[in-house]
């Protein structure tokens, strides 16, 4: 995960998942909207969950 990436989802958590679905994004909208705390966090946990390449 970039130092970018983690910037923008200090900042504004669904822009950080962009990439990674509409479910993803929707999800992480709602938490940010229940508080940005709880939005963040799941932006941090989405964006670090890559799957490996071998």
């Amino acid at each position: 995960m970039s130092l970018g990436r983690v910037l923008l989802a200090i900042l504004f958590p669904p822009l950080a998942v962009l990439d990674k679905g509409c479910g993803s994004i929707v999800i992480v909208f709602i938490l940010t909207f229940v508080g940005w705390v709880p939005g963040v966090i799941a932006a941090l946990v989405i964006c670090n969950n890559t799957p490996y390449r071998y």
